[in-house]
């Protein structure tokens, strides 16, 4: 018999978060702009990704759950609040070595459209960054 387990992806990145602020390096996530729910700054976005900093010093309220990583942050100065479901996350990797975690962005598709799992009312309302993703490997 077969059991049907939860995706392990917010699990590595609660982990590999935990280690690489244990090494007292810089976490940053590398995040699918375009995935549904997404909200993050739209002038960051860069081929349809950003990479945000995850620095405590750089972050407020974090809160990793199983389905989404929310946080604020300031951009240009001006605070933001952030949501990035989990299938968004493409990686999390430490600023200063590019160790960590890549993930393939095809494991978690997005949720069917009409579903549950949206942070908010508002997210239909929300412009989707144009442009075709692509995944590049930083160092």
């Amino acid at each position: 018999m077969s059991q049907v387990m939860t995706p392990s992806r917010p699990y590595f990145v609660r982990a590999v978060y935990e280690w690489i602020l244990d090494n007292n390096l810089t976490p940053y996530l590398l995040v699918n702009a375009s995935y549904p729910a997404a909200q993050v700054p739209l002038e960051y976005i860069k081929d349809g990704r950003i990479i945000l900093n995850l620095a405590p010093s750089a972050i407020r309220n974090l809160h990793m759950a199983n389905d989404r990583v929310e946080f604020s942050a300031r951009f240009g100065g001006q605070a933001r609040n952030l949501y990035v479901p989990i299938g968004a996350i493409l990686a999390i990797y430490a600023k200063e070595n590019g160790k960590g975690m890549f993930f393939d962005e095809n494991e978690m598709p997005p949720p069917e459209s009409g579903g549950s799992g949206g942070a908010s009312d508002g997210d239909a309302a929300r412009p989707k960054p144009a442009g075709k993703p692509s995944l590049k490997v930083i160092k």
